[in-house]
């Protein structure tokens, strides 16, 4: 595989409330994504960041009694510790109300007004304090937002900036014809689509009368428009606009990945902003659902809401990340249940994969003194080299395809035929046999480079205990490991495996 850049992004996170379950769901996916780019040999940029200038940020720090600036300077070490303890390997961490991303924002209002798409005007709608957004009245469920349904929006009427939206409309629909990859599932593609035929009306970015946020130019009175500022933090990010080469190299973003419910700023508002500034628009936007527990929204009054650090201190950061990247369909949403995690960590880690490797680790130091020598006359049809085979192929096309749980699949294939392979040939019997120890030895062989491959293609998403397996083939440090590496199937001559504590012990 030929090395490539590959920029990816995750939401930004309003810090009005510590991160949750759901929050991490989505920074997960996106790191499983890096990984496995990383992996693959490519070049890869994984940004990440917390979005300050909320009115919920600002009402949040007014009840503790302190000014903005303050509040989100203690709550970013919280978001920070999460992903830290979920093993998230995030390239960079940027905030909203940091030098780097103000000079973004204004020079992209200067590039946008500069071309006649920013007006004033009247702006009198529905506003959603929850999605800090303007709701459409069709939109509204009896008189709600369906995304926060306990609060009626609140009525506006004021002065604002607007951004020529509608002029935007054609090139849009353009682009979706001409890249169908821009908006993945196919499903969100569909219903973006359904929005661009009703017609798009320009919008309001900014808000008259606020304190907290960035100053609209030349006008004390207003601020800019939470999200028109904060999606401009993917291009500063990267370095616009003062660092032209670190910007030419990383842009476009090859992945946004962002929940259902942000799918109109990122798919129509970001890319119509991006043409009115004359910046090229990324290449994707990776679509995810919405996390529920126990059949139930995320909610703090229904006692819905994880954190993270509570999941990670019972069970470690690789059953959590294996459990929501195999457990749900990207795009679709998905439900967490510590019933069916206990499962999936027995079931799936315990039996299959760790009880695989500790066999078969067992048996290469109880037959062969913990080193297995290739066969001399190497099976082409062994059953282990084919499925290996059969999983190279889907797992890239799983991965390219953003699709994780997919991936993880293709994997489970090796396992569960190295699984079905250990009873097949018997190596316990096999060792009775007379001259039956070149026997044990190839079995044995084939079935640590099917472990060799397995431990590698799940290392994206369950890096800890991945690098620890890794450990104990006796093969060093997987972090080094490219995908190139697995291009042949070889177990390397010379090492002695060395069997340690299992993978996942279980639990009482």
């Amino acid at each position: 595989m030929n090395a490539r850049k590959f920029y990816i992004t995750t939401a930004i996170d309003y810090v009005n409330a510590r991160p949750h379950l759901g929050t991490a769901y989505e920074k997960i996916g996106a790191d499983v994504l890096a990984r496995y780019h990383r992996f693959a040999g490519d070049d890869v940029f994984f940004l990440m960041g917390n979005d300050e200038h909320s009115q919920n940020v600002a009402t949040a720090a007014e009840k503790l009694g302190l000014d903005p600036h303050t509040y989100c300077d203690r709550m970013e070490p919280h978001f920070r510790e999460a992903w830290a303890a979920l093993d998230v390997s995030f390239d960079d961490f940027i905030r909203t109300t940091k030098p780097r991303h103000l000079a973004a924002v204004s020079e992209i209002l200067k590039r946008v007004m500069a071309r006649g798409d920013i007006y004033k005007g009247k702006y009198e709608g529905w506003y959603c304090v929850g999605c800090e957004a303007f709701v459409p009245e069709k939109d509204l469920v009896e008189g709600f937002c369906k995304n926060h349904g306990n609060r009626k929006p609140d009525w506006i009427s004021e002065e604002n900036y607007f951004f020529r939206l509608s002029k935007y409309e054609q090139a849009l629909k353009d682009h979706y014809a001409a890249h169908p990859e821009f908006v993945r599932p196919t499903p969100f593609r569909n219903e973006l689509l359904a929005v661009l035929k009703d017609g798009l009306r320009d919008i309001s970015i900014s808000r008259e009368g606020a304190t907290w946020g960035v100053s609209f130019p030349d006008d004390p009175n207003a601020r800019v428009y939470v999200w028109f500022d904060a999606l401009i933090n993917y291009l500063a990010g990267v370095g616009f606009p003062a660092d032209d080469e670190s910007f030419a190299k990383w842009w476009p973003a090859d992945v946004h990945v962002v929940g259902k419910d942000i799918t109109r700023f990122h798919c129509l508002v970001w890319p119509a902003m991006l043409l009115a500034a004359g910046i090229e628009l990324p290449k994707t936007v990776s679509v995810h659902g919405f996390l529920s527990v126990d059949g139930q929204k995320l909610s703090k009054s229904l006692g819905t809401i994880i954190d993270p650090a509570v999941e990670v201190a019972e069970w470690g950061p690789d059953p959590i990340r294996y459990f929501l990247m195999r457990e749900m369909s990207w795009g679709r949403d998905g439900d967490y249940s510590h019933e069916r995690l206990a499962g999936r960590y027995e079931h799936d880690l315990g039996n299959d994969l760790g009880n695989l490797l500790n066999r078969v680790l067992n048996m290469t130091g109880r037959y062969l003194e913990g080193t297995a020598t290739a066969p001399a006359s190497p099976d082409p049809e062994n059953p282990l080299r084919t499925a290996t085979q059969a999983c190279r192929e889907s797992y890239v096309t799983k991965m390219e395809a953003l699709d994780p749980q997919g991936a993880i699949l293709a994997v489970w294939d090796v396992v569960t035929r190295a699984n079905a392979y250990v009873e097949e040939t018997a190596p316990w019997k096999l060792a009775k046999e007379e001259g039956g120890a070149g026997k044990v030895n190839d079995v044995l062989w084939h079935l640590l480079e099917a472990l060799r491959h397995i431990v590698c293609y799940l290392y994206p998403v369950m890096p800890r205990k991945m690098a620890e397996a890794y450990g104990q083939l006796g093969l060093g440090d997987i972090a080094t490991v490219r995908f190139s590496d697995l291009s042949s199937f070889a177990f390397p001559e010379g090492i002695t495996v060395m069997k340690g504590q299992p993978l996942f012990p279980r639990k009482e």
